[in-house]
């Protein structure tokens, strides 16, 4: 089986598909969860211009039409048949184990928000005794339905900071492109940390995914260096002077530094931030426990700890980023 799948990838790869070795590793694993026809529709195909030539070259291939789809849903702007359970099955995998990326495209985040001070039109709330008399006065003196006002919404700053060191190897480029999906639904900034702190919010800006994690893997010097969580959070606290944000960080809590000085900057953190979530890849799995150095350290200043291998997970951060 395996060697007909990957003789399969040969053939995408004469007909112009780009089935790179991460692609087509993604592909053998989606075969355990989902028919090898879909399995490689959804890991191997990357444009929609892909999905004909995917089709010709599974019929020449394995001598028969495509599988007709028992569910069809959008993916990253591309029509794929998929059963919705095979869908649900990959949403809990762990993203470290298959290219996630269509799913990750498909989320829709939407932003934290904070009360605004100006006062605007409403149905109930304060009463709008100015605009009540206006009314008034503009029916003759009649009595008008009471005019109401209260205070609005506006997005809260989010801030992303992803662990990209060595021990998040596995997860760093699905949560990149998980900020990118996030870079073009809301306010947000986004940084990296190693042994150092690097800014990413202008690279993530840029619309094509692909061409954005380039861009971003280009700007990060210690990607899958060291890990020292505490000197990049002294760094990020002293050039971060906006109150209030939501801030999220992405880490499995190993720390190389000093634990003592992780604490420290994750209260000065704490004061300044309106809620920190830490997504920890290793909270959602079995027999978890934070023995971490780093994540003993943190775990004082944080006020949700949630999985974040899975994009079932990721959605669910989004909820509580919502919820902030």
């Amino acid at each position: 089986m395996t060697e007909a799948c990957v003789g399969f990838t040969r053939v995408l790869r004469g007909a112009g598909l780009q089935c790179g070795p991460d692609r087509v590793q993604a592909f053998l694993r989606a075969t355990e969860h989902v028919d090898l026809y879909w399995a490689g529709r959804l890991t191997l195909c990357a444009d929609p211009d892909d999905l004909p030539r995917y089709d010709a070259a599974y019929r020449a291939y394995f001598g028969g039409a495509p599988p007709r789809p028992r569910t069809t849903i959008e993916l990253d702007s591309m029509t794929v048949g998929v059963a919705a359970s095979d869908v649900e099955v990959l949403k809990h995998k762990d993203i470290s184990e298959f290219d996630a990326a269509p799913l990750i495209a498909r989320l829709n985040p939407l932003p934290p928000r904070r009360r605004s001070r100006r006062l605007r039109k409403a149905r109930r709330g304060r009463l709008d005794l100015a605009r009540t008399v206006r009314a008034m006065i503009e029916t003759g003196g009649e009595i008008a339905l009471p005019r109401h006002r209260r205070r609005g919404s506006k997005p809260r700053r989010l801030v992303l900071l992803i662990d990209v060191s060595g021990s998040m190897a596995a997860y760093s480029d699905a949560l990149l492109r998980f900020a990118h999906v996030i870079a073009h639904a809301m306010p947000v900034e986004v940084r990296t940390i190693g042994t150092r702190l690097t800014r990413v919010t202008r690279q993530l800006r840029e619309r094509d995914p692909e061409r954005a994690l380039r861009a971003a893997g280009r700007a990060i010097p210690d990607y899958e260096g060291g890990t020292r969580l505490g000197d990049a959070l002294r760094r990020f606290n002293q050039q971060w002077r906006q109150r209030g944000a939501v801030v999220v960080l992405f880490s499995d809590g190993w720390e190389r530094g000093d634990p003592s000085l992780l604490a420290t900057e994750m209260a000065r953190l704490r004061r300044l931030s309106h809620k920190i979530i830490w997504a920890n890849p290793h909270a959602g799995k079995s027999g978890y426990r934070p023995v971490q150095q780093g994540v003993l350290a943190a775990l004082p200043h944080v006020d949700t700890m949630i999985a974040g291998h899975s994009v079932h997970a990721l959605e669910e951060l989004l909820k509580e980023v919502r919820r902030a």
